[in-house]
């Protein structure tokens, strides 16, 4: 009879490893989606020069949303302290690399290339995420909920400023923003708790910063 196997219990060095070769991928890497594109059966529209770019500015701020997504999400699983919510975190993470992938392949159609400084992103929101996961799994889960609130947020607003004939992009955006509304339900249902002020404040003002620097380079 086959003895069930253990857990198994990584040491700190195994986590690092870990952590390190996600964030090589994220901001390194192709990103492989586990879902088709919702852009795939969506006809390419012409754009003209001014168009193409902001519809490339806008994709590049949220191809950065997913990448500060990515380290968020890990940071705060690398200190959750139960399993549950780690797997949460975890399985969240794994359905941005989906949006992290479908917009690396907008931009490349859009002949844009993601923000050159998405390494500093992904640094900046891993140590964010990990200090708001040592505050405890409902803070955890809490900053879930407040980001996927804000990132759903200006998905909407990019749904409404691209160009009008960008449908590719736009059957992007709006899996994307489903699927942000629905990451910040379960967050609720596992037992978020409401942020500080200050704290959503805060995050607003980084976000607002990232936007205004992605959206350029």
């Amino acid at each position: 009879m086959t003895q069930p196997t253990s857990p198994r219990h990584y040491s700190p060095l195994d986590r690092l490893l870990i952590e390190a070769e996600r964030a090589l991928s994220t901001v390194a890497g192709t990103p492989l989606a586990q879902r088709n594109n919702p852009a795939e059966d969506t006809p390419a529209a012409e754009l003209d020069p001014a168009q193409q770019r902001h519809a490339a500015g806008l994709m590049r701020i949220n191809h950065v949303g997913e990448v500060c997504a990515q380290a968020l999400y890990c940071g705060q699983a690398a200190v959750a302290r139960d399993d549950r919510t780690r797997e949460h975190l975890l399985h969240a993470a794994a359905e941005e690399t989906d949006h992290l992938a479908w917009c690396a392949d907008r931009l490349r159609e859009l002949d844009a290339r993601p923000s050159i400084f998405n390494p500093l992103w992904y640094a900046g929101s891993f140590a964010i995420g990990t200090l708001a996961g040592l505050r405890g799994d409902g803070y955890n889960l809490g900053f879930v909920v407040e980001t996927e609130r804000q990132v759903e947020a200006h998905l909407a607003e990019h749904l409404t400023t691209l160009p009008p004939g960008d449908d590719r992009s736009r059957a992007i955006l709006s899996q994307m923003k489903t699927d942000e509304a629905r990451h910040g339900a379960e967050a609720q249902l596992a037992g978020a708790r409401q942020l500080p002020q200050p704290v959503t404040r805060v995050m607003a003002l980084a976000s607002k910063i990232m936007k205004l620097v992605a959206y350029r380079v």
